[in-house]
């Protein structure tokens, strides 16, 4: 089935019929579900699959990072914020990557019990401590450090089935202002930046699947916030880190976003700079707006780089939480939270 570039989010807690008929417009790709779309496992097994007999090939993501991004909770394990595997670093390495290694596995594998694909993560900002947005999201300030952390929590994932979206490309921890409620400007020259955030994204972009790029203007390095970037997407992420897997824009409903103009505008800018797949999250118009705008425009994303975005396991919850490896997972990794 073809798939098209919008991933658009959902009101509450069952599928709407209004809301199925939007789905099956043909320029819809995916659905992101939040914690207003969750109230149980049931109940959000039940939504997916609903969602499933409207498009069955759409791909249906959640951010369940970890600490305050989790948005499965009742009935799951409470994941910590990843910086704690980076304090734990610090005194017992090898634990910390164990440690890390089993939070990627126990965030997989209970997302993709739901019949969810993807959740957006793991953070690849490196922590500078000057952005709180990101903060205690960030596995550490050394970026040689959040690699080898990193690479295990990925994977993690992989094990389980899941494929793993890294963000905010190229990095968003040396800015302060938060690219939901502003548009931040990282005023640092290419040479800090290379040398600092880069650093993952560099060491981990052929182990990716997908990635997210920050609402960030890098003025010395482009005029233009890295999701509607073609210097940052195509000849940073593509050409030279040799990135091939999903690029998706962050929201596209974020301050972050606005000053490239309206929702059509925001839309075909992020695709013409190289993104696969945009975000329209908590503005049903905007979302409108942009299918209106795909329809004029008549192309589809590269199918082929959807497709490691699904789920290669469909884990039964039940069979899952009675499987050693979850309870050792819940135990180690359930009790830094």
């Amino acid at each position: 089935m073809t798939l098209g570039a919008l991933m658009l989010d959902l009101e509450g807690l069952t599928l709407a019929p209004a809301e199925a008929d939007l789905l099956r417009h043909p320029h819809v790709g995916g659905v992101i579900l939040f914690a207003r779309n969750f109230s149980s496992v049931e109940q959000v097994t039940a939504l997916v699959q609903a969602i499933r007999a409207v498009r069955p090939g759409l791909i249906i993501a959640v951010d369940q990072e970890g600490g305050r991004v989790q948005r499965f909770r009742e009935g799951f394990v409470k994941l910590p914020p990843m910086k704690v595997f980076g304090d734990l670093y610090a005194t017992d390495p090898d634990t910390a990557r164990q440690r890390s290694y089993q939070c990627g596995w126990l965030m997989a594998s209970e997302v993709l019990a739901t019949g969810v694909d993807i959740s957006f993560a793991p953070i690849l900002d490196v922590d500078c401590g000057l952005s709180q947005v990101i903060g205690d999201r960030a596995f550490h300030a050394d970026p040689q450090v959040a690699v080898k952390l990193l690479r295990e929590f990925i994977r993690g994932m992989h094990d389980a089935g899941m494929a793993a979206t890294g963000k905010h490309f190229p990095g968003h921890g040396s800015v302060a202002a938060d690219s939901h409620i502003a548009l931040p400007v990282d005023d640092r020259p290419w040479a800090e930046i290379e040398a600092l955030d880069l650093v993952p994204f560099a060491a981990l972009a052929r182990e990716l699947q997908g990635i997210m790029p920050a609402h960030v203007i890098y003025s010395k390095v482009d005029p233009l916030p890295a999701g509607f970037s073609p210097f940052w997407l195509q000849d940073i992420l593509r050409s030279r880190l040799g990135f091939d897997g999903v690029i998706f824009s962050d929201d596209l409903s974020m301050e972050g976003a606005v000053a490239t103009g309206s929702f059509s505008d925001r839309a075909n800018a992020a695709l013409d700079a190289g993104c696969d797949m945009v975000l329209v999250c908590n503005h049903r118009e905007g979302a409108l707006e942009v299918l209106e705008a795909l329809s004029k425009r008549g192309q589809f994303p590269e199918q082929r780089r959807f497709e490691a975005l699904r789920g290669r396991f469909r884990h039964n919850w039940d069979s899952l939480h009675a499987d050693a490896s979850w309870t050792l997972a819940k135990d180690t990794v359930g009790a830094l939270a």
